[in-house]
């Protein structure tokens, strides 16, 4: 099986105790539902800098900043998509990029 990251843009934590309790308890069902395919459930991502091919830092991740990501495990990238598709983070306006990962050493 490959690896495949998800990276996780925009959305937000809903306002008020209960609302958030429930986001976090769709999290853990859909953690669950993964199995063992959850490789690493990842986790939010704060402030960033940017850094160019020319040395240059920049505040923040250009037009559309990563907001956190997982990493899963699927049979190939229509599999891990699919299974991106019952990601919590899209139900709070976010979007999830899914990338293959591979060994290179």
């Amino acid at each position: 099986m490959a690896k495949y990251l998800l990276v996780y843009h925009g959305g937000g934590m809903p306002e008020g105790e209960e609302a958030q309790a429930k986001v976090m308890a769709a999290w853990g069902t859909w953690f669950q539902n993964l199995g063992p395919a959850l490789a690493d459930g990842g986790n939010p991502v704060g402030q960033t800098k940017t850094i160019a091919s020319d040395g240059a830092v920049s505040d923040g991740g250009g037009a559309n900043p990563a907001t956190g990501y997982s990493l899963i495990e699927a049979d190939n990238l229509d599999a891990a998509v699919a299974a991106a598709k019952g990601c919590p983070v899209l139900g709070g306006g976010a979007t999830v990029e899914v990338a293959e990962t591979f060994n290179v050493m």
